[in-house]
Parts: C-alpha cells; sequence; structure tokens
C-alpha cells in the first residue's frame, strides 16, 4: 500500500501537474493540502475517471484539505470533534476518513507568521489540540497514519542552514516540542524510520533559486503508528515533482507499506 501526501498550493493551478503525478507514482492513498477551493469546486469526477474516490474539506480560496483512494473511504470526518474548540475554527484544515483498513489523517498546519504574535500562539495551541483530539478519537495500537504539511521542521537536520532560520517560525522549540508530543503518543516519522541524512527536504522556497540552490526545509511529515511503521518498506520525497512548468513550492512524500 503507498500513501502520499502533497501540498499542492492551489489544485485549480496544479490540477494537471497532479493528474500526470497519479499517473506514474500510483499511490493508493493521496492527501492533498491547500486545495484553495471549496467543496462545490473540487474535481472529484475527474479523479473518479482516474479511478480514485476522494473526499473534500474547502471553503473558499485558501487552506482545504482532501484525500483521495483507489482502496476505498468510509467513515469521513472533518475537522476536531465538538470537545475541542478549534483555534483556527472555519479554515478546513484536517480531514479524516478510513482507506483499506487504514485511519488516513490529512492535515495542514497553521504557518504561525511570524513568532510572538497571535498567529504563531494559535498555532502551538492548534497543535496541541491536534494531540488532544488524536488521543481522544483514536489508538496508537491501531493503523493511523497522519500526513501533511506540519510546517514544522523537526530537527535542525531539516533545514539547508539552522543560521538561516534563527528567530523565524517553523523551527521554535515550542512548535518541535508539539510535534514531538504527536510522537509521544504514538506515531513513528516514517520517511526517518527509512533515512537518517541530513538536508532531504520537502519544500523551497519560489525566491532566490532556492530550489536549485537546494536551500529547503522539511515539513511534510507522514507520521504513523507503530503498527504501521512495522511495515513500512520504502519511502521517498518526489523531487521530480518540484521541477518544471508551475510546480508548487512542495515536492510530494511516498512511503510504502509491505
Amino acid at each position: 500500500m503507498r500513501i502520499a501526501t502533497w501540498n499542492v498550493n492551489s489544485l485549480k493551478a496544479r490540477q494537471t501537474r497532479v493528474e500526470e503525478w497519479l499517473g506514474y507514482a500510483s499511490p493508493d492513498v493521496l492527501c492533498l493540502q491547500e486545495t484553495k477551493l471549496s467543496d462545490d469546486a473540487f474535481p472529484s469526477l475527474a479523479f473518479s475517471g482516474l479511478g480514485y474516490d476522494s473526499v473534500h474539506y474547502g471553503h473558499n480560496q485558501w487552506n482545504g484539505v482532501a484525500i483521495l483512494s483507489r482502496v476505498g473511504i468510509s467513515d469521513v470526518t472533518t475537522g476536531f470533534d465538538d470537545a475541542t474548540v478549534d483555534p483556527y475554527e472555519g479554515d478546513a484544515r484536517l480531514l479524516a476518513a478510513t482507506c483499506g483498513g487504514v485511519r488516513v489523517v490529512s492535515t495542514y498546519v497553521p504557518n504561525g507568521r511570524e513568532v510572538g504574535t497571535e498567529f504563531y500562539e494559535r498555532k502551538l495551541a492548534w497543535l496541541e489540540c491536534l494531540r488532544d483530539w488524536l488521543a481522544r478519537t483514536e489508538s496508537p495500537d491501531h493503523e493511523l497514519a497522519l500526513l501533511g504539511d506540519f510546517n514544522v521542521a523537526p530537527e535542525d537536520r531539516d533545514l539547508w542552514s539552522p543560521k538561516a532560520f534563527v528567530g523565524a517560525t517553523h523551527v521554535t522549540e515550542p512548535e518541535r516540542a508539539a510535534v514531538a508530543r504527536l510522537r509521544d503518543w504514538g506515531l513513528v516519522d516514517a520517511f526517518r524510520q527509512c533515512y537518517a541524512d541530513d538536508r532531504l527536504f520537502t519544500y523551497w522556497d519560489y525566491r532566490r533559486g532556492d530550489f536549485h540552490e537546494h536551500r529547503g526545509m522539511r515539513i511534510d511529515l507522514a507520521l504513523v503508528t507503530e503498527p504501521l511503521a512495522a511495515r513500512i518498506s520504502w519511502a521517498a520525497v518526489d523531487r521530480n515533482a518540484r521541477k518544471g512548468k508551475q510546480p508548487s513550492d512542495h515536492a510530494p512524500l511516498l512511503v510504502d507499506f509491505a
């Protein structure tokens, strides 16, 4: 089973590229973030023609998450449960479904903008809500995959230059601690289980030629429970999908499970 995640930074702008990528990468499940579409504008028929069922959670031209699956989709939920007060209510950042027996969650963590702002504090609160929601609604003993753009680089080795990010979001101790608490609950960083090397990235800014100079960050993650982690056979970041005409600033992350 191949599960992938990709922040497409506007599905409308990247529709053709996503369809092409599905054709050659052939994931069983694909989580999308930043679709920037309302539900009624989501191209479910186009994906159906490629053999994928799909669900989408979006409101307007911002945010938006989706799950595409060719192994079935059931038990769909959007956002946190009623027990959680979402600090980014209405932003369409969390979508969950059961696909091929695996509980799959597509998430788009808030950016945080600048350290010390209310957006940064709400990002930390949102990550805490995510951890509490998992603890309340799921179990680390079940097969669960939490994938998406976390807007957090878990360690310095996930940055092209730690010095370049001093004082910036995505790398602060509170943000990293929030992701570590997800791991403490029972999630494994699937990509890191396969690769320990430095400078393996999923995101490169459009500016300054960052992609060609390899000035990137690893902020797109696939966190899985131990029962799934035991079945990981391969993982990769598809840098080719970041090349060419009108790419997203993120590359897809794929994980294979035996």
